[in-house]
């Protein structure tokens, strides 16, 4: 996992988990209709996805660490679907989602080629209509210092709508966070 050992410690902390379900959930996903099938990406210790399995009636997560993996497969994996993969490659269908969804994990992807990999295969996946939506943090002081030692590559605001536009999604919006300055983002697949 691309994370330094204080870092891995936060994320995987209940104050943490509270601000995802109290704060960052419900801004990122506001005016988001998630549908029947939603796919997390990326969802790390599962913050996100505890949130997300009481939301919405099929749940499936692809993790890329393995050892991360097994720990929600334990925790979650009666109510979720949860499976080691890339999200650069996943090992899904097309047209499998109502919804496609990642939280503050964009910025671990080492290249911004890879990201754009991630956004076409949110757009595979995606049903016709389906929305791909999430939200990333943004550089400052705090935050760079939590990354010292992990990989960061953040989006910037200014190309990630023509990034979605370019994989494929319509109806792009990135705005930020009036007090955090992190940012949303969401497209949809045309039907």
């Amino acid at each position: 996992m691309p994370m330094n050992r204080a870092h891995r410690r936060l994320c995987s902390s209940e104050k943490w988990a509270r601000g995802v379900r109290e704060k960052l959930l419900p801004w990122a996903l506001e005016d988001v209709e998630l549908g029947e099938d939603v796919l997390e990406l990326g969802p790390g210790y599962g913050a996100n996805l505890r949130v997300l399995v009481e939301q919405v009636p099929h749940l499936t997560a692809v993790e890329i660490d393995e050892d991360t993996t097994r720990l929600l497969q334990e925790s979650w994996g009666e109510r979720a679907r949860v499976i080691h993969g890339d999200a650069s490659e996943l090992p899904l269908p097309e047209r499998s989602f109502s919804s496609v969804v990642c939280f503050t994990m964009l910025h671990h992807v080492p290249e911004a080629a890879r990201q754009d990999a991630i956004f076409r295969e949110a757009f595979r996946v995606l049903r016709p209509g389906g929305v791909f939506a999430g939200s990333d943090s943004q550089p400052g002081f705090r935050f760079r210092l939590l990354h010292i030692g992990d990989t960061m590559n953040t989006l910037p605001p200014a190309t990630l709508p023509g990034r979605l536009e370019a994989a494929g999604f319509t109806d792009v919006a990135v705005d930020r966070h009036p007090e955090s300055g992190g940012i949303r983002f969401r497209g949809r697949r045309p039907e």
